[in-house]
C-alpha cells in the first residue's frame, strides 16, 4: 500500500511543522490540512464535533469530501441529521457500510446482539461495523479530519492535533478540535446556527449505534453512556488507538 511518504516528496517538511500546529486554532489547522494536502477526507459521525468541522471547513473548501461510516444499527435521528446538514452545506457525502460477508459471518456464529455477551465480541463487532470499513474507506487519501478532543475521555488525552497514522497506511490524521472543551463546541453550534443532533436535547452526551449508546446523567462522563454494561472498561472502539496521558509517578 502505497504511503504518504511515497506521494509526499516533503514528508519531512511537513512534519516539522506539526509542533506549530499544536497552538494554532482549529480554523488554522483546518486550512493548513486543505493547502498541504490533494485528497482530504473529513470523516464525520454527525455528532456535534463534525458539525463544528464541516461548517469551518465550508469556509475553507468550495466541496467538502465528507465521509461517515453507516454501521447499520445507527439511530434514525443520526440520519435526520445527517440530510440537514446535507442540504445546507456543500457536501460530497461518502456513505461507508460494513462488509456484507464479513457481517454476515459474524452474525451467524455469535447473533445480532453480541455486543452484549463480553467486551471482546463488542470490540469483534466494531472491528467490522466500523474500524475496517474506515480503513477501506480511507485507501488513496493523504489525510483525514476527524472531532477527537483530548477531554473527551482519559484515553484520548495524549490526542494530537496533527500526525502521522500509522494504522492508515501513513496518512495523516488530523484533530482540530483536539484542544477544546465540549462547552466550546456547543458555543460554536449555538453562534453559528448550526443544527444539532437530535438526541442532545434527549440527554445523550456521545452518540454511537442506537443499541450501544443511552443518554447520560448529571455528573456522569460525557462517554458513560456508551457501551453502559460494561464496567470499568475503555469506552473506545478501536477508531482511535489510545492516547493516554500518564500521571507521573
Amino acid at each position: 500500500m502505497t504511503s504518504v511518504a511515497d506521494v509526499w516528496p516533503d514528508t519531512d517538511d511537513v512534519i516539522g511543522e506539526l509542533p506549530a500546529l499544536e497552538l494554532a486554532g482549529a480554523e488554522e489547522i483546518i486550512e493548513w490540512t486543505y493547502e498541504r494536502f490533494e485528497r482530504v477526507a473529513l470523516v464525520a459521525s454527525f455528532q456535534a464535533e463534525s458539525g463544528v468541522l464541516i461548517d469551518m471547513a465550508s469556509r475553507i473548501v468550495d466541496e467538502l469530501e465528507v465521509v461517515t461510516l453507516d454501521t447499520g444499527r445507527l439511530p434514525e435521528e443520526t440520519h435526520t441529521i445527517m440530510e440537514r446538514l446535507g442540504r445546507r452545506y456543500p457536501i460530497r457525502l461518502r456513505v461507508v457500510s460494513p462488509d456484507p460477508d464479513e457481517l454476515e459471518a459474524l452474525t451467524a456464529e455469535h447473533g445480532t446482539n453480541l455486543f452484549r455477551q463480553s467486551v471482546d465480541l463488542r470490540l469483534r463487532c466494531c472491528d467490522v461495523r466500523k474500524v475496517r470499513p474506515l480503513r477501506r474507506a480511507l485507501e488513496g487519501y493523504d489525510a483525514w479530519i476527524t472531532g477527537v478532543r483530548r477531554d473527551q475521555a482519559h484515553t484520548r488525552g495524549g490526542t494530537p492535533a496533527v500526525a502521522i497514522d500509522r494504522e492508515h497506511d501513513g496518512i495523516f490524521k488530523v484533530a482540530p478540535l483536539a484542544g477544546w472543551s465540549r462547552a466550546d463546541v456547543f458555543q460554536y453550534l449555538e453562534q453559528h446556527g448550526v443544527p444539532q443532533h437530535p438526541l442532545y436535547a434527549r440527554g445523550y452526551t456521545s452518540i454511537g449505534c442506537a443499541p450501544c449508546t443511552r443518554a447520560t446523567t448529571p455528573g456522569e462522563d460525557e462517554r458513560a453512556g456508551r457501551w453502559w454494561w460494561e464496567q470499568d472498561q475503555t469506552k473506545e472502539c478501536g477508531l482511535h488507538p489510545l492516547t493516554v496521558v500518564r500521571e507521573p509517578v
